[in-house]
């Protein structure tokens, strides 16, 4: 990968909170274009997601980002084309709902990518909860209280590490789309992402 992503390096199964990096934010930039450019029509939508999206939030040095698709049956066209930019497939994910690439040497993984259908539960759930983090300071800081306490708690185990965060992002979700449905309106996550991402 290029010097763009300096800002990014996380072992493979380390679990380490850094401060938020303002490099972040134009890295994320500098790389979705290197992705649109590599899959042409294929990226429908790319949205910057995870904690690194979320400023002032401390979060693991490795850049979460999620292109929308039109079917993940597109995997035949899309996987060579990624490879050819630098990416590595991971096709046993534990989610079905996307295709996962990573990118970075083993003891530096810089990028996870995530490939979905766009307007999926998958895509929604993911601008929701980044969007809700945005919005919403005190449940941001809530959230860093609890990767704190988790990455202490997990320091070389990511999968428990994540799977620990579930209870907090569903609940967070969970209230973010009650508050929607008594308003009678709301910005869909689709909006959001064209106008944030």
């Amino acid at each position: 990968m290029t010097d763009d992503l300096a800002a990014f390096g996380l072992a493979r199964h380390e679990v380490r909170l850094v401060p938020h990096d303002p490099r972040w934010a134009p890295a994320y930039r500098r790389e979705a274009e290197r992705l649109r450019q590599a899959l042409g029509v294929h990226a429908l939508e790319i949205a910057h997601i995870g904690s690194t999206a979320v400023p002032g939030l401390a979060a693991k040095p490795l850049l979460d980002i999620m292109v929308g698709i039109t079917s993940l049956e597109e995997r035949g066209a899309v996987i060579p084309l990624l490879e050819n930019a630098g990416y590595e497939f991971r096709p046993h994910d534990t989610l079905p709902e996307r295709l996962f690439f990573i990118a970075g040497a083993p003891e530096a993984r810089r990028v996870n990518l995530s490939l979905a259908k766009l307007g999926s539960a998958f895509w929604r759930d993911h601008l929701a909860f980044r969007d809700i983090l945005r919005a919403r300071p005190e449940v941001a800081a809530a959230y860093g209280r609890l990767k704190a306490d988790l990455a202490q708690q997990y320091p070389g185990d990511r999968l428990a590490y994540t799977a620990a965060k579930g209870e907090f992002i569903t609940g967070v979700l969970a209230a973010g789309a009650q508050q929607v449905g008594q308003a009678g309106q709301g910005t869909s996550s689709r909006e959001a992402s064209s106008r944030r991402g």
